[in-house]
């Protein structure tokens, strides 16, 4: 199949891997380059929001989903001035056929979706495929350069999409030029063997100059710790007591949890937020990751990602398959877009400076005593803030040909 390849994708995760399947069953023929021979990693997105379950329903997938061992997250409370907990955002009362976040393992996720695209005759999956280049002709990039365990390789195809994440080295060997925004928070990410009374909420937690999200999970609490930029190291020299008494003193029922924590199992995100001033030359589309680097602030980074390769099977599919692709269909997908993902990054500037805040004064974020008592009062309140983390500015539909 791959000598009649139309499409190739760089990048094996969700964007890369959903595009694949939804062009493949569109009746373009597709190859996935995945440099790793699995898709195990130390920090992926875990969180599948309620767009891409819509999704997986859509194309027929969500019953195997239903198979994996997740767990459902529905509401976010903030601390309030009286000590209480407000209720900010609340999943379940959407409109929607799947009014909840779903946390579960991505690895779980990519393998879901790699074997619906085994069963497709268009879809070819390369595992252990690094790609070290694009091809050229003229100002057309027309295919990659690859290495495997057999050597090095060429491959050709009408449409090359850069799915491989914020670091993309298609990206760069097609000098795509990247806007970079300033980001002043890094996140270290761990799990903490302990059960939280709160199933189902996401909450923040506070301690002296530390800010933590703890999401209940089934046997432990995903855990992210905010720090400064670049502050990494430095935390690191202070030892492992330091970071195991903050994580107590914001949140005192994990003290059992915590006793075994080691530094190593604190893995860094490096914050970026950046995006792609065109996302296209001729020949060469990137999305997700590659396109803009989203922060973890809401964990949104993914189901947008989704949202862009649900977009970009829907636009290119046909062109693909009639062999007619051109810069506009391409130039068409960012044009589609770039509302979502210029207005998500907005308000992760917002996030961003206001956590920064919270860090400088060592204080407690509490949510003003009015506020949480609106909330309380007008329930319907927390829809709004819901609808927007679960299914974001713009949902996309699939291709009609890719849904079962």
């Amino acid at each position: 199949m791959a000598d009649g390849t139309r499409c190739i994708i760089v990048g094996g995760g969700p964007a890369g891997m959903v595009a694949g399947l939804l062009l493949a069953r569109s009746g373009v023929p597709v190859t996935v380059f995945e440099k790793h021979g699995d898709f195990l990693r130390d920090f992926r997105g875990d969180t599948i929001h309620p767009s891409t379950l819509q999704l997986l329903d859509e194309i027929g997938l969500m019953g195997e989903f239903e198979k994996i061992d997740f767990s459902k997250v529905t509401q976010a409370s903030i601390p309030a001035s009286d000590g209480s907990l407000a209720t900010v955002l609340d999943l379940s009362r959407m409109q929607h056929p799947f009014p909840f976040i779903a946390m579960a393992p991505q690895w779980d996720f990519l393998n879901l979706l790699a074997r619906a695209g085994d069963a497709e005759p268009n879809f070819e999956l390369k595992m252990s495929t690094s790609v070290t280049d694009v091809v050229t002709e003229g100002d057309r990039v027309v295919g990659v350069k690859y290495e495997d365990s057999a050597g090095s390789g060429e491959m050709r195809a009408l449409l090359t999409i850069a799915a491989d994440g914020r670091w993309s080295r298609v990206r760069e060997a097609a000098a795509i030029q990247m806007r970079d925004f300033s980001v002043p928070i890094d996140v270290w990410w761990f799990k903490i063997p302990s059960v939280l009374d709160r199933k189902n909420v996401l909450t923040p937690a506070f301690a002296k100059d530390r800010s933590f999200v703890l999401i209940p999970r089934k046997g432990y609490v995903q855990s992210a710790m905010l720090l400064p930029k670049g502050h990494d190291a430095q935390l690191r020299a202070e030892g492992v007591q330091p970071w195991r008494q903050s994580i107590i003193e914001a949140a005192p029922e994990l003290e059992e949890g915590v006793q075994n924590l080691a530094l190593d199992d604190a893995k860094l995100l490096d914050v970026k937020l950046n995006r792609a001033k065109r996302w296209w030359r001729r020949g060469l589309l990137c999305i997700g990751d590659s396109a803009h680097a989203m922060s973890p602030v809401g964990g949104i980074g993914v189901n947008l990602a989704v949202q862009d390769a649900v977009a970009a099977a829907r636009i290119l599919a046909l062109p693909l398959r009639e062999g007619t692709i051109s810069d506009h269909d391409v130039a068409a997908v960012q044009r589609r877009r770039t509302i979502p993902t210029v207005a998500t990054q907005m308000v992760q500037r917002i996030m961003h400076r206001g956590l920064f805040r919270v860090m400088q004064t060592n204080a407690e974020f509490r949510l003003p005593v009015l506020a949480a008592a609106a909330f309380r009062l007008f329930p319907k309140l927390t829809t709004l803030p819901a609808r927007l983390l679960g299914v974001g500015v713009l949902r996309e539909r699939p291709p009609i040909e890719a849904c079962r």
